[in-house]
């Protein structure tokens, strides 16, 4: 166990959270602003070299971060990960379950079934592994919160591939599921339901198909794509003390895209 003097007046001071997806974009930014606010940060991702690169940047920022590399949709990668968090800091306390994966739209008649698995294995059967596995933990912790990332294509359908839209309605579908079930056991369930955020795949694919640009811009009332920090303090806000008494809600920070 970790027993390095714990920073003060964070909002996430003393508490430990597993961030996934968090080798870059949201994640990272989420890791940094966590640590930032006092929490020891466990950092799942693929890409180890970029996982560590991270922890190191957070720890010489004064922060505490442990790099567990693995893949969500590995059930037994989960496992390692949550029982890494326990055993380096002692409890969990927070879980934010990013990592998420999608293509640009295709019709859905012409979407390849491997596609249609692998937006189904990250987006939905990653999430599920995340719960099984930090669910007990926090529970042995007396309880906690816990913020999946969702879309705007988990309430409305955006334009976005079909097996995408059809993932994260799962997503918000389990976030509400999970609340109901251990609200009465002090963990707190929410979701992100995140409009177009300029990550480095979204970067990816505006440089693949640079059209994309214009049309992720004018969907949103804003007229621009989110940073992933303003991503990362609204999945703050939901993780700490000021939102304790919000669960199972759909938290839009989405620069507008449903309101029209």
């Amino acid at each position: 166990m970790d027993e390095r003097p714990k920073r003060a007046g964070g909002l996430l001071d003393g508490r430990v959270a597993m961030i996934t997806g968090a080798s870059s974009g949201i994640g990272a930014a989420a890791a940094r602003l966590f640590a930032a606010e006092g929490a020891a940060v466990v950092l799942m991702a693929r890409r180890e070299a970029m996982l560590k690169e991270l922890a190191d940047r957070i720890e010489g920022e004064g922060g505490r971060a442990l790099a567990a590399p693995g893949d969500v949709t590995r059930s037994e990668d989960v496992g390692r990960v949550v029982d890494a968090a326990v055993q380096t800091y002692g409890h969990l306390d927070v879980a934010f379950n990013n990592a998420g994966w999608g293509t640009a739209g295709t019709d859905l008649h012409e979407t390849e079934d491997t596609v249609f698995d692998q937006v189904m294995d990250v987006n939905v059967r990653g999430l599920w592994n995340c719960l099984r596995h930090q669910v007990p933990a926090l529970l042995a912790a007396g309880g906690g919160s816990v913020v999946n990332t969702a879309s705007a294509a988990g309430m409305v359908a955006t334009g976005a591939g079909a097996p995408y839209v059809a993932a994260k309605h799962a997503v918000i579908g389990m976030t509400k599921a999970a609340a109901a079930e251990y609200g009465e056991r002090g963990i707190r369930v929410n979701s992100l339901v995140v409009g177009t955020t300029r990550t480095e795949l979204i970067e990816g694919a505006i440089a693949a198909h640079p059209h994309l640009e214009d049309l992720f811009v004018a969907r949103q009332i804003q007229k621009r794509m989110a940073r992933p920090d303003e991503i990362a303090h609204a999945a703050l806000w939901l993780a700490g003390p000021h939102a304790s008494f919000v669960t199972g809600s759909s938290m839009a920070v989405d620069g507008g895209l449903m309101a029209v």
